[in-house]
């Protein structure tokens, strides 16, 4: 039942004081954030812009950026949701070793997840990279400008501008793919919310945990590429927030 916690994720919550968290799609959609691969997604309706058409091509530049001011609105306003939170009061309560996320769009932090703990393994829209010279600006002046003129921003340097994404095609950033390997390493009990873990590198992060015998759990309202792995502990299938956020209210009480 809604807002009924499960016993089995209580204990586990409750007894472990290195968790992981993994983050997808999944735990913003009640934000306001809309998910990529679902029966709604975005990539339903747009194709994508693989970073050499980016950075090769102009009208993909146009493209990419259109896309970009299409959602800006929703995540600049979006506010972290229950999930987020009660990732937080997890990590205040000395029980997170680390959160590693898909989504770029920001909300682990304005929760107040620290950076500390926090890998955004895909990036952030939050920011805007220069692919030239690695300089970072804020985003809203580049998309304020695209909406009048309709070109792609360029870096005063030269170089072309984009969001601070991982793009498809794109490299992800070393550093990242360490801190998450670590976390996992380290790590009493795996859990991923909200994700189907079909993306990789970043879906085999929580795997690199099971298969060294720590707990994992699985919760996303639908099928996910780990269903029926041998090292998932518990599978929780349906909304996240109702699933996981009254476990962690009675874990925490």
């Amino acid at each position: 039942m809604a807002g009924q916690s499960n016993p089995e994720l209580v204990d586990l919550l409750r007894n472990s004081r290195r968790i992981f968290i993994f983050t997808g799609a999944g735990i913003s959609t009640s934000s306001g954030i809309p998910d990529y691969r679902g029966p709604q997604g975005v990539w339903k309706r747009r194709q994508p812009v693989y970073y050499n058409e980016f950075m090769s091509n102009d009208a993909s530049r146009r493209d990419y950026w259109d896309f970009k001011l299409e959602g800006w609105e929703a995540y600049r306003d979006a506010s972290p949701n229950r999930v987020h939170d009660c990732i937080a009061q997890l990590e205040a309560a000395g029980k997170i070793e680390g959160v590693v996320t898909q989504n770029i769009d920001g909300l682990h932090a304005k929760a107040g997840t620290s950076r500390s703990h926090l890998v955004e393994i895909h990036g952030t829209d939050h920011l805007v990279q220069c692919q030239t010279c690695g300089d970072t600006t804020d985003p809203e002046p580049h998309l304020v400008t695209f909406r009048q003129t309709g070109e792609a921003p360029v870096c005063p340097c030269g170089g072309f501008l984009k969001q601070a994404t991982i793009s498809f095609g794109q490299m992800l950033n070393e550093e990242d793919l360490d801190r998450a390997a670590r976390i996992a390493d380290a790590s009493d009990l795996a859990i991923s919310l909200g994700s189907t873990l079909s993306v990789n590198p970043a879906a085999s992060f929580p795997l690199l945990a099971a298969r060294q015998g720590t707990p994992y759990v699985i919760i996303n309202r639908g099928a996910t590429s780990h269903d029926g792995l041998p090292g998932v502990t518990l599978r929780l299938d349906g909304d996240v927030g109702e699933l996981f956020a009254p476990a962690v209210t009675e874990a925490l009480a």
